[in-house]
């Protein structure tokens, strides 16, 4: 369950309506960079989101946090991301509190060579701060998410579900559908700005579920219906 929600915050992160209509300039500029360009762009945004989950999780382990406290404090975070998600008074103060952030990494990012494969890279590793007020809710309600697993590794799988929707997103226009963005930008918009407040609900739901401990009473009520072999197919992957 946990990776099919950060797939959907990754998909949901890149036809957000703030981002939608400059994604084509980006696209575009990677595909002149190389045929492989986009390919570049998704693993370096993809790297940076993996990478920013783990040490989240990796830090909260260093200072001592039990395992307990820190899917306490997950639940609290999701459970404000999904307020933000939800919201949009929110919404907009999240955007004004990054605008700084966002205003520094768009410089940096303009200073970036992005005519080889490795500068695309450094870009996408850098396009997540510079989209940090559309992208932060939902990259925020995956770290979250990611961070209140029983290992790193399993943070660190939480948060390749969140990349691979980012680069679902990203491969698919690149190479398929751009026409299509182009001339249903319109629907996009509406489809991002209907699924935004239901994802919120989710995580707002999710983190309560958690904080409260009612994920053990469902999953406690999941092994008394399932069948034994469900279960053991569950454990096994």
């Amino acid at each position: 369950m946990e990776f099919l929600l950060a797939y959907g915050a990754g998909l949901l992160t890149l036809i957000n309506p703030c981002i939608l209509p400059v994604l084509p300039i980006v696209l575009a500029s990677a595909l002149q960079a190389s045929r492989w360009g986009p390919v570049a762009l998704a693993a370096g945004m993809s790297l940076s989101f993996v990478t920013l989950g783990i040490a989240v999780g990796a830090f909260g382990r260093a200072i001592g946090l039990t395992e307990d406290m820190i899917g306490q404090a997950a639940a609290l975070l999701m459970i404000g991301f999904g307020l933000v998600l939800l919201v949009p008074r929110f919404s907009a103060g999240f955007a004004t509190a990054t605008a700084g952030l966002a205003g520094s990494a768009d410089v940096r990012f303009d200073m970036i060579d992005r005519s080889g494969l490795r500068g695309q890279a450094l870009g996408g590793a850098l396009l997540g701060a510079v989209w940090s007020p559309c992208v932060g809710p939902t990259l925020g309600a995956a770290i979250s998410l990611a961070s209140q697993g029983q290992s790193l590794g399993r943070a660190g799988l939480i948060m390749l579900g969140f990349a691979a929707g980012v680069s679902t997103v990203i491969l698919a226009l690149a190479y398929g559908a751009r026409s299509v963005l182009q001339e249903r930008q319109a629907w996009m918009r509406a489809v991002a700005a209907r699924a935004r407040p239901i994802l919120g609900l989710v995580f707002l739901a999710t983190g309560l579920a958690v904080l409260f401990k009612l994920h053990y009473q469902i999953e406690a009520w999941a092994l008394e219906i399932l069948p034994i072999w469900l279960q053991d197919l569950s454990v096994s992957i």
